[in-house]
């Protein structure tokens, strides 16, 4: 009950004083994550929207390939990122391993797989709403598609959410292609593994609040600007 305390009044402190480290951290866990999210959401949510209007050989089994693919252990996922951006790998020329970038590759392989089963779900649904009506007006499959995103996008927000939540709190595979680099490639996640291993319990307990702090600030603003934009409409 201690360390809970202590972690507590530890992310106090480190919050109000402006903590030089625990910001740079912090912008470098958010850059990370939200970039990966977006690119995971471009490719992603326009797939999982063809998949609910198009109709194809093996098309079930694709699906099925994807909602299996959410459960992908990060630590193999970091390890064939590592492989393939080692200097014996077939990227190592790019030197990307132990950047930001090597970090941002893992994530989208991650979260894709959740964003685009999510966006199945959904424009599926909206799918069986609208068929008659964009049949009847010859709407091409890239026209479907489009229509389906556009008047789903409030609905992909629980995607974009649940991709975000998987990145920003993902460990593994970001501590094998990043190396937790100080000043580099340390994010919140490695931190507070490294924070544990040295056993400063409270130090990592306040960089968990913090954490927990940035996902929930993240997603009170998407949900804002969500609800703003419904009530423009009405």
């Amino acid at each position: 009950m201690v360390d809970i305390w202590s972690g507590i009044a530890s992310a106090f402190w480190l919050i109000v004083g402006l903590d030089t480290e625990l910001l740079e951290i912090s912008f470098l866990s958010l850059r990370v994550s939200l970039t990966a999210v977006a690119i995971a959401c471009l490719i992603a949510m326009p797939f999982g929207a063809f998949l609910a209007v198009q109709r194809f050989r093996y098309r079930r089994l694709l699906i099925s390939v994807i909602n299996a693919l959410m459960g992908l252990p990060p630590v193999v996922v970091g390890l064939v990122v590592y492989i393939l951006l080692s200097r014996s790998g077939p990227f190592g020329v790019f030197g990307l391993l132990f950047t930001p970038s090597a970090m941002i590759i893992a994530q989208v392989i991650i979260i894709t797989p959740l964003i685009a089963s999510i966006t199945h779900q959904s424009m599926r649904d909206l799918w069986a709403e609208y068929h008659d009506l964009l049949i009847s007006m010859n709407a091409t499959k890239a026209q479907r598609v489009r229509t389906l995103l556009w008047d789903g996008r409030r609905n992909l927000l629980t995607a974009a959410l649940a991709g975000f939540g998987r990145a920003i709190g993902e460990v593994g595979a970001i501590m094998i292609v990043g190396g937790n680099i100080d000043h580099a490639t340390r994010v919140l996640t490695t931190a507070i593994a490294l924070e544990t291993g040295k056993g400063d319990f409270a130090l990592a307990l306040g960089l968990g609040f913090v954490l927990i702090g940035l996902a929930l600030a993240v997603n009170i603003a998407i949900h804002w600007l969500s609800g703003t934009e419904r009530d423009r409409r009405w």
